[in-house]
């Protein structure tokens, strides 16, 4: 199986090739990428803990899906598309905002990317995907706060 090839974008988000996946990451090259947040009716963001496999932050608390378009894929079908094979969510998502957004990794792997910020509301019961996600949870915005203030090494 070929690996799965990433954007390559400017800061406008203007495509301008495509990569390898780890190639990008160990580069540092602009890419374009999606974050996908679900709330449920009590205004809990679902959170996953990615897999314990995963090349970079594995085991760590992040948001509900995130993942990169496929070439000529529409960026909201892709963030639909994550969040149904992460979560095994299907609801309707709402753009919310775009950023540029760089990390370096203890492993030597550089995240650079401009993404694209989806929301939903969802009360339907997640069905994680092992390759994935190791776990998940709802917790509130204060609680979440909270926790990562003491503990930010536990998130992405």
């Amino acid at each position: 199986m070929m690996e799965e090839q990433v954007i390559l974008v400017d800061k406008n988000d203007k495509p301008i090739g495509k990569i390898g996946k780890l190639e990008a990451h160990q580069k540092g090259l602009l890419h374009r990428a999606i974050s996908v947040f679900i709330f449920n009716s009590k205004g809990e963001m679902l959170l996953q803990k990615r897999a314990l496999h995963k090349y970079h932050t594995p085991g760590l608390w992040s948001n509900s899906a995130c993942s990169h378009p496929r070439n000529n894929e529409i960026i909201k079908l892709a963030a639909e598309r994550r969040l149904k094979e992460e979560m095994g969510i299907n609801c309707d998502l709402y753009f919310a905002f775009s950023f540029l957004y760089k990390a370096d990794f203890d492993n030597g792997l550089i995240e650079n990317e401009l993404d694209h910020v989806y929301i939903g509301f969802s009360d339907q019961t997640p069905k994680p995907n092992p390759l994935e996600v190791g776990d998940y949870r709802f917790i509130n915005s204060s609680d979440l706060a909270e926790e990562i203030k003491e503990k930010p090494h536990n998130f992405t």
